[in-house]
Parts: structure tokens; sequence; C-alpha cells
């Protein structure tokens, strides 16, 4: 079905004339969460890496132009650190990109002489200096929290963190914490994924947004909240402050930052705890978990229906999802978000695995 959608609204001309420059100036391209980059840094790059104000923002770019016209274009300004073009789950790009030079010189040369531009198709790009913001504001974290196990959770679900910051005061709920990165790039694609990421592992939902530009003492210590709970608001609790029944659902998780928010171990256990503990079987995905779950209990295998819906405006790709459990008389229906991956098969593989994730948690609080 997704492979029809794809025909039904790619221009097949210039999807050949990309591949056509493609193999006649060896360029790679790399698809990445939603984006196909070009360079950072290209082969045959030279200089130093770029530093702040080096980059720009290219809006209004038509739906079916690609690198073949746009990376020339803006390489004959200067040479190009790294391109990045949004792409859709369609193929389509998403009406804009990004350019990095070497030197804010070069950036600025670009905007220059780029900005309303017009294209074969008549369209005119906008060009203008990106606004390359470096820091995250992560809230609603548990009180528990600590920086220490919590940089190393970021660290495994993004790339490229320089420090993290925790805080707590009046008028906040939880704690909250700044997160710097080493780029905008690297703060982009964390923003794209921290939220899920900490629904998914952990059961948190935490909030996101942009920081200022201010830079946080990576050292301070949180300052505990002197504001009690509203009593017309419930004070926060999440999924990871609740009793477990005791059986464990695996996820990829790490003890240390289960331990600071007052989680339990995502480990299964084959045997009731004793006090000195159990031993543990490694994590395995959802799907493979549920599957086993359903074979122990005698159900056999959940058969899946996966349709994928649309993409939302944050860029993950919607699905609905409709699973039968045999032995079960009524499917699990719901749906799921993941981002676009680098064929349909890994998107589908990781749209069963939310899946999976969901029906487990379900048959956990029935």
């Amino acid at each position: 079905m997704m492979d029809e959608r794809s025909s039904q609204v790619l221009n097949p001309e210039r999807l050949k004339a990309l591949e056509m420059w493609l193999q006649e100036t060896d360029v790679k391209l790399t698809q990445v969460n939603g984006q196909r980059k070009y360079g950072g840094p290209p082969d045959d790059w030279l200089g130093a890496s770029p530093g702040p104000g080096c980059e720009v923002f290219i809006s209004q770019i038509p739906r079916d132009v690609f690198e073949d016209q746009l990376i020339p274009l803006f390489r004959a300004v200067g040479p190009l650190w790294e391109f990045r073009l949004m792409m859709n789950f369609s193929g389509q790009n998403r009406g804009f990109a990004y350019a990095k030079y070497g030197s804010p010189a070069s950036a600025a040369a670009a905007i220059r002489s780029l900005h309303g531009r017009a294209l074969e198709s008549g369209a005119r790009l906008s060009v203008r200096r990106s606004t390359e913001k470096r820091q995250l504001c992560l809230g609603e974290l548990p009180t528990s929290t600590r920086r220490e196990q919590l940089l190393q959770v970021l660290r495994d679900f993004s790339e490229g963190v320089e420090g993290v910051s925790l805080r707590a005061g009046p008028g906040e709920q939880g704690v909250s914490a700044v997160v710097v990165y080493a780029s905008h790039h690297a703060a982009s694609m964390a923003k794209k994924v921290l939220i899920e990421a900490f629904k998914k592992r952990f059961g948190l939902s935490i909030t996101l947004k942009w920081q200022s530009s201010s830079r946080p003492k990576h050292d301070e210590p949180p300052r505990p909240s002197k504001t009690p709970p509203s009593p017309h608001k419930p004070p926060h609790c999440s999924l990871l402050d609740s009793p477990r029944p005791p059986l464990r659902l695996a996820q990829r998780q790490l003890p240390a930052f289960s331990r600071a928010v007052r989680a339990p171990s995502p480990m299964v256990h084959a045997a009731p705890e004793s006090p000195r503990g159990a031993s543990m079987v490694p994590p395995v995905d959802a799907a493979a978990l549920l599957q086993g779950v359903c074979e122990v209990y005698g159900q056999g295998k959940p058969l899946y229906d996966l349709q994928y819906r649309h993409m939302g405006p944050d860029g993950f790709l919607c699905f609905s999802y409709r699973v039968y459990v045999p032995g079960l008389a009524t499917p699990f229906t719901g749906m799921v978000q993941t981002l676009p991956g680098p064929t349909p098969g890994a998107i589908q593989e990781e749209a069963r695995r939310a899946t999976a994730q969901q029906v487990l948690s379900a048959l956990y609080r029935a």
C-alpha cells in the first residue's frame, strides 16, 4: 500500500534526473531520520568543522526539486560542509533544507546571492540565516531524577549531548533539565525522538521545548521546590512511580536511570524474586516478548494488521493497528507513530514493535 502511494505522488522524470546526477557526480546521499544528507563533511573536505553562523535555512522549495538542482546551486557560492533536504515518507521533499558552509562569510554570501532566486518552475527560494539553537528543555521529569543517570540516558537516545543541568523551582511540576547539544542539527534530531523515547522506555510523559541560548551550569545541583502541590491539581505521578504487578515487561532501559526514578528493573523474571534478587534474562524487543508471552500462556502467535495512515506535522509516520491474539475474542486496536526509516520494510518492522509495546501495556494493565 505504501509503495502505491509513493508512485502516485513522485515525479518519475525528476527522480530519473536525480539518479543520473548521482551516478555522474558520485555524490553520496544518506537517508537519516526524515532527511537526506550530503556531506557532514564530504570526503574531499580539507578545512576545519564549521562554527556558529555557518548554516543557512532554505524554504519555499518545490516538492519535486531535489539535490541535483539544489547542491550545485548552493555549492557555487562556496564549498558545502553539509546539505540536508527534509523528506516525506512519500519520497517528496518537505519544502525546506539546510546548507552549511565552512565560514559565516560564505553563509552570508549565499543569503545575498540566492535569496529570491527563481528556479526553472518559477518558484523563488527563501534563504536566511539558520537559528542554530542547541539547547532543549525537558520538563516533568520525576523529582528523584539524577543528573548522571539522565545524561547517560540522553546519550543513549540521541547524539551530540554535551551536558545537562537539572532545576526545580516554584511553579514547576517535577524536575526540568536543560540539555546542551553540539549542534543545532543534533538538537533538532533529539527534539523529534525524545518525547516518544521516554514514553516507550520509561512510561514517562515529558514536555520538550527549545531553551534560550544562555548556557547552563552543568554541575549546578537541582534546587528543591518550596511550592506545595496545588489542592486543585493532583501531584505528579508517572507510570514509573506506580505499583507494579509481579510480571515485568522487558524494555531497552538503563538500570541506573530506572533506580534513579524509582522504576522497577525492566527485565523479565522466570520466578518470583528472592531477597537476594533473581537471575535476569537479557532484554528483547517488544514484538518478540509479546510472542513469547502469548506462547507461554498457550495463546499462539499474535497476528498483526498494520495500515499506514499519514505523516504528522512533526515528521512521524502514523499507523493504525489491529492485533489478534488467539484465544481472545476482541482484537487490540489503536494508533502508533514511528520515524521514517531507510526502507518500507524497516518502517513496518518498527511500527510492529511499537504496536507490540502498546499491546503488552494493555495486557499488563488487564
